[in-house]
């Protein structure tokens, strides 16, 4: 497919609020680059998400700004710090004018009895866990059953979403207020007696990866299908399967929520991320899923990247393409992981890919692009993840013209 024009969108990152550390002052700004998707009443406005609030890794708060971190939680691997808990999870409603991205409004996600929804980790499962989480005090921050960390939407016709979220992981269903209708969690998940929360998903939805849960979501436009990608492989049955693996599972559920098929997304070679492998070695864990959008009834548009470089593909799903029912189960052996780390022919269905754009051809498209979906059938929109500021990132929307529908 030939892309027309690549056009930056002028946006106005605002500061929201300010954290004062011993050695630099954190800027925290709208963090709405995670996801997006158009509002399915045809108009100029898209829904972005913003996902579970500002956070620094330890290392980056003590070195970058200078935090006196306490010895209690200096040792602690994958930990981070979560210096303004309030300004986690929220839906934004952009308008899109001409060449220019407006914010038009806030909607916070909430519980039934209008409870804010916190970005804390929720407590650690049988086959998962969340990352430690320590207050600017270094404080440990207890774990929360309501917790989200919300990383892709998919706007509905009746002003409802469905939002991906990485920590349960979990499907969300939420009201056009903001309140949190459905919670579909794997099954056996340790916050399945929390308010809304049903165990409607595979059990094996648990074995993600530490922070590489539902990063991707769509609606078909039907809204008869939803579309639901892992961001990486699951750590199935241990991380070394997931270090190694080189398919990404990929699910089609009905309107309910309910798994019908599960298909399998091959990622590009490592060494193809050109603008990644320009300033360090990549391997097949650094490559991830952040985003699809559908563009027919079963043709899908995915986002493929690692930091620098990103990819956008279609795919076609098709019912000879699905993956053997007993890959859904938990306790299948070999898993697919380990089929997919393995040398030598993989036997089991893959999607082909049909690539639209590679952003390694237009350096002019920034990195930790994230967000994506159709202004018009021969049109996107990318939005990257500044992470609300930390490390002074700016939040850049592109937009992309193809000569081609994106449907095909």
């Amino acid at each position: 497919m030939d892309l027309v024009e690549v056009v930056p969108l002028r946006w106005r990152d605002d500061p929201i609020a300010e954290v004062d550390f011993p050695g630099s002052k954190l800027v925290i700004r709208h963090g709405i680059g995670s996801g997006l998707s158009r509002d399915r009443s045809g108009g100029e406005f898209v829904w972005a998400i913003a996902d579970r609030g500002p956070n620094l890794e330890l290392r980056t708060a003590i070195d970058d700004y200078g935090w006196q971190a306490p010895e209690s939680c200096r040792g602690e691997a994958d930990a981070k710090l979560m210096p303004r808990l309030e300004l986690g999870p929220y839906l934004a409603r952009l308008r899109i004018h001409g060449e220019q991205v407006e914010l038009d409004g806030i909607v916070r996600l909430t519980d039934a009895r209008g409870t804010q929804i916190p970005g804390c980790p929720v407590p650690d499962g049988d086959h998962f866990q969340c990352e430690p989480a320590f207050d600017f005090d270094g404080r440990p921050i207890p774990p929360d059953p309501l917790g989200m960390d919300t990383e892709g939407i998919a706007a509905l016709s009746d002003g409802g979403f469905w939002v991906g979220e990485e920590y349960g992981p979990s499907l969300v269903q939420v009201a056009p207020s903001g309140r949190v209708v459905r919670r579909l969690v794997p099954k056996g998940s340790a916050i399945a007696h929390a308010d809304h929360v049903e165990e409607a998903l595979p059990a094996l939805a648990a074995r993600r990866h530490l922070n590489r849960g539902f990063e991707a979501v769509a609606a078909s436009p039907s809204e008869d299908r939803l579309f639901l990608a892992f961001q990486s492989p699951l750590s199935h049955p241990d991380k070394t399967a997931f270090e190694r693996a080189r398919h990404v599972r990929l699910w089609e559920l009905d309107r309910d929520g309910r798994v019908l098929a599960q298909y399998l997304y091959p990622f590009d070679e490592p060494d193809t991320f050109v603008r990644d492998v320009e300033k360090k070695k990549l391997g097949w864990k650094d490559l991830k899923i952040c985003e699809l959008t559908a563009v027919g009834e079963r043709s899908l548009l995915v986002l493929e990247r690692s930091t620098e470089t990103c990819k956008i593909y279609r795919i076609e799903l098709a019912d000879e393409l699905r993956v053997p029912a007993a890959h859904l189960d938990v306790d299948t052996r070999p898993t697919i992981e380990e089929l997919s780390a393995m040398d030598g022919p993989f036997d089991l269905p893959v999607l082909a890919k049909q690539l639209l754009f590679t952003s390694d051809d237009h350096p002019e498209v920034s990195a930790d692009i994230e967000g994506m979906t159709p202004l018009s059938e021969r049109s996107l929109l990318l939005v990257s993840d500044n992470d609300f500021g930390v490390q002074d990132k700016a939040t850049r929307f592109f937009r992309l013209s193809f000569a081609s529908p994106l449907g095909g």
